[in-house]
């Protein structure tokens, strides 16, 4: 189907772009600064660790529960391209010797305590736990729609962040990755909402 191609295509885009960055040193625009851990880049890297792991456990989820090839492929493409940039971001917190916790998830974009944490929704757009759990209970097209509105909720909260991150962050080959998040996940956004039209339904917001 013409889906099956256009994922791809986005994902391996994606992964070449983060792939390219993966060795960068993450203090390109000065040298040796390290940003501190209260700064924009060090939140968002925390942040977005915990955001993409989410986005990587529905979509193993996802695809054990569907044999639609067109929702498996997305859901592994997913899968791939935040673990692999989730990986990045950890990479650097341990190079500038920085927490890998948030004491305060989206206090770096000033919206600290936005997201209530109850019920694992820790940041904009992760599902609850509760969410997790009847996931891993739906088959076929019932679980196919519920995942692809999860996840469309969780890319928009993801977008958001990245965006954040794009205006605030000062590490150069940090907010490029923003920059390449917010690209790829808005396309993801449209496939996902193409995807349940022809299931016959939309996204939840």
């Amino acid at each position: 189907m013409r889906h099956v191609g256009l994922i791809a295509g986005a994902a391996a885009t994606a992964l070449v772009a983060a792939g390219a960055i993966t060795y960068a040193v993450a203090g390109d625009d000065g040298g040796s600064r390290t940003p501190s851990a209260e700064s924009a880049d060090a939140g968002f890297a925390r942040d977005m660790a915990v955001h993409h792991q989410q986005a990587v456990e529905m979509s193993y989820i996802v695809r054990d529960r569907t044999e639609d090839e067109d929702v498996r492929r997305l859901a592994y493409d997913i899968a791939q391209t935040q673990a692999n940039q989730r990986g990045m971001m950890i990479g650097w917190l341990d190079l500038w010797g920085l927490p890998k916790v948030s004491s305060e998830p989206m206090a770096w974009m000033d919206m600290g305590g936005m997201a209530s944490g109850e019920d694992g929704a820790l940041m904009p757009g992760m599902a609850t736990n509760t969410e997790l759990k009847k996931l891993g209970t739906l088959d076929g097209e019932q679980a196919e729609i519920f995942y692809l509105q999860l996840m469309t909720d969780h890319h928009k909260g993801g977008v958001h962040m990245a965006e954040g991150c794009v205006e605030k962050c000062a590490v150069g080959v940090e907010k490029r990755l923003a920059q390449g998040m917010v690209e790829a996940q808005q396309s993801e956004i449209g496939l996902m909402t193409d995807l349940l039209k022809e299931r016959g339904a939309a996204p939840r917001s």
